[in-house]
């Protein structure tokens, strides 16, 4: 378990659709170590509506898809260049 996440959350993401962009950018960010304050703050929303997202419960609305994919490019370059 990542320690920056509850052991429910990060269960509750593995179990979760992996086709919904909230739950792939829970993976990433549960994979990189990345707080779901730095995601929302990114984002423009809630840390409530992350935590949502990540455990699959509620499906981003369409206009953060585009959002959601450029900050898990993001996220992955950043490991990259460590």
């Amino acid at each position: 378990m990542t320690i920056g996440y509850s052991q429910s959350l990060v269960e509750a993401n593995k179990k979760a659709d992996p086709k919904s962009p909230g739950v792939a950018l829970g993976r990433v960010c549960i994979s990189h170590d990345i707080s779901v304050a730095e995601v929302a703050d990114h984002l423009g929303v809630s840390r409530m509506t992350i935590y949502n997202w990540f455990e699959g419960t509620h499906e981003p609305y369409a206009r953060y898809y585009t959002d959601i994919e450029r900050y898990i490019h993001i996220i992955r370059q950043r490991k990259i260049k460590k």
